[in-house]
């Protein structure tokens, strides 16, 4: 297909028969004539076609339609030959910038063009296209100019259409946006209605390390109920129990690294043996859950035979009643009881009592904390963990706790000393055995097994205040003398006689050599003392001490 066939079909559309090839120069040989057939009954006429209504075609009566050659009126001098140097000579007379057809592809220029003119005659002269051929160009060009008129008709209700498909278009996606906006604004709102209402009646975090249980609510009702302990399954139910809000709650157990506020005041105390020990007193919003947790959960607890300390009924004189009048008697001491005993093994005490692990974590966070330092950063205070959370020391909880963490040691300890044939008690952290004679040859190997057991769970010897007393000393169980029967030591006994004679000599006040800010608190609390162990010699020291401050 050459040049003038694609503009022609752009232009008229395809001819009828579209398999046959138009040729406006070059003359179509004729087809060959038709084969005879053998049936006499046809004759030759028969296979041909009917005749051709496209203007380039013409109809033979031997044969198909064929192209036919067309006929132009041309004159001559339009298309004379011209040679180059007549071309640069009629060009230099005329601007390239002010023809309105130059550099325009979406039109063919007009024959009356002089530019026009020149190139057709250089194309002719050159032999790249003929007058016929220049000539039909043209003819298609004026055509063009007729139809362009429909052409800009279509463009422009075209671009009306697009404009209105794109008009529709973007008010169909500002309603989907604005439908998905407001889609979004509900879900937003029904989120935040959801968190508040789960903030509200659920906790599922209560900071970093301590929170993987908190969405565990399954309790063992039975157990719980057979212990005659408070059913508790959710957050909720705590809260309820303690006469608190869930926020509330929620900001008790809360567990922090870094705290700007927390629920603890810290002071230190000397110890007896030297140093200092650091207590931890609870605020009174915590001290009344904890309060609460001691009373309904941990008093109700049983303890083991062997444990006497914060135990109702139970005391260091009852520790020290069965080491009475034995031949060896084997002191050691438990390091850091308290804080050694940390949050894991808390929460593994009530969820053992059948709490969920949700009540249970709530619990644990309750009753321990971190140990912390004061640091200041930015002008803001911080009370900064350095430690893992444990049982503080002022907790009301505490003791109780550590009973029931202590539970395993004390069966294993109690196991081996009945197989030794020993007496074994614990108050708190101390730990006694004592036995007759026989156990002369067997305190190393005694001791080594307390190492090891104590070490299996979870606890730690102090070897500073292990002590191994005989009967040619004196024998010391939790502050009392034992060699005989429970005892306090007699120099205190003749510390506070001497005290009470020269204080109905000289007064009372004198008497104060040791500087006790409340002396007179301090007298009485050592008299108790001396009157739980030996209660008419403690009698003897009260009544004293009632007529020298009456007078």
């Amino acid at each position: 297909m050459n040049l003038f066939e694609l503009i022609r079909r752009l232009v008229f559309g395809d001819p009828p028969q579209s398999t046959r090839e138009v040729r406006f120069l070059d003359e179509v040989p004729p087809p060959p004539p038709p084969p005879v057939s053998s049936n006499p009954i046809l004759s030759p006429t028969a296979s041909i076609p009917e005749p051709q209504s496209d203007p380039y075609f013409v109809a033979d009566a031997n044969g198909p339609a064929i192209k036919a050659k067309r006929s132009f009126d041309l004159n001559p001098n339009t298309y004379a030959p011209i040679t180059r140097q007549e071309i640069k000579n009629a060009a230099k007379g005329t601007s390239l910038f002010a023809n309105p057809w130059f550099g325009r592809r979406d039109l063919i220029p007009p024959a009356d063009d002089p530019r026009t003119q020149l190139i057709d005659r250089a194309l002719v002269t050159q032999g790249l296209l003929s007058p016929e051929q220049l000539h039909e160009i043209h003819e298609i060009g004026a055509l063009m100019d007729q139809i362009k008129p429909t052409f800009a008709a279509i463009d422009h209700k075209a671009a009306v259409e697009g404009e209105a498909a794109v008009a529709a278009d973007r008010e169909a996606r500002a309603r989907l946006k604005a439908r998905k906006k407001a889609e979004a604004v509900e879900r937003k709102r029904r989120r935040a209605a959801e968190i508040a209402h789960r903030k509200a009646t659920e906790i599922t975090f209560l900071g970093r390390g301590v929170s993987g249980r908190l969405g565990d609510h399954r309790s063992d009702v039975d157990a719980l109920t057979t212990a005659g302990l408070p059913v508790l399954s959710k957050p909720a139910d705590l809260a309820a129990a303690l006469g608190i809000s869930i926020s509330k709650l929620r900001w008790l157990a809360f567990h922090s690294e870094a705290a700007s506020r927390v629920h603890y005041v810290q002071f230190t105390v000397p110890k007896k043996s030297g140093g200092t020990r650091t207590l931890s007193a609870p605020y009174v919003g915590l001290a009344k859950a904890q309060r609460w947790i001691l009373d309904e959960i941990i008093n109700k607890l049983p303890v083991e035979p062997c444990a006497h300390g914060f135990v109702t009924g139970r005391s260091i004189l009852s520790n020290a009643q069965p080491h009475c009048q034995r031949a060896i008697v084997v002191n050691m001491d438990l390091q850091g009881f308290f804080p050694s005993i940390g949050f894991p093994r808390v929460r593994s005490v009530f969820q053992r009592l059948g709490y969920s692990p949700s009540v249970a974590t709530i619990l644990a966070l309750l009753c321990t904390e971190c140990p912390r330092r004061t640091v200041i950063y930015d002008g803001v205070t911080y009370h900064v963990a350095t430690g893992k959370r444990g049982l503080p020391q002022g907790a009301c909880t505490s003791p109780g706790l550590s009973n029931q963490v202590a539970r395993r040691l004390d069966k294993r300890l109690t196991g081996m000393a009945t197989k030794l044939g020993l007496s074994y008690t614990r108050y708190a952290d101390d730990l006694t055995f004592s036995g007759d004679a026989e156990l002369e040859g067997r305190v190393g190997y005694l001791m080594a097994r307390i190492r090891h057991i104590a070490q299996d769970e979870g606890f730690a010897v102090n070897e500073e205040k292990s002590r191994v007393l005989r009967q040619g000393t004196s024998q010391m169980v939790t502050g009392l003398v034992v060699n005989d029967r429970p005892g306090v030591r007699r120099e205190e006994v003749r510390q506070l006689r001497a005290i009470l004679h020269k204080a109905r000599i000289e007064g009372l006040e004198k008497q104060n050599t040791f500087g006790h800010p409340h002396f007179v608190a301090w007298l009485q609390g050592k008299i108790a003392f001396v009157a739980m162990a030996r209660p008419e010699t403690g009698k003897k020291l009260r009544d004293e001490l009632d007529r020298i401050l009456k007078v």
